[in-house]
């Protein structure tokens, strides 16, 4: 697993979190669940860098 793999999944994660906060400010509630989202995913991303750094 690449750092540069690791960096990007982080990065997915930060944007879900500043889409995440623009959706409560703006009351934009589609914008809100999309940045939610993008941090579930990043997040299952990150957890199998997690398991694959396990296994070597």
């Amino acid at each position: 697993m690449g750092i540069d793999d690791k960096l990007e999944h982080k990065g997915e994660e930060v944007k879900g979190k500043v889409e995440e906060a623009a959706g409560k400010v703006t009351g934009d509630r589609d914008l809100e669940a999309e940045g939610k989202g993008d941090q579930a995913a990043a997040k299952l991303k990150q957890a199998g860098d997690d398991v694959k750094d396990a296994f070597r």
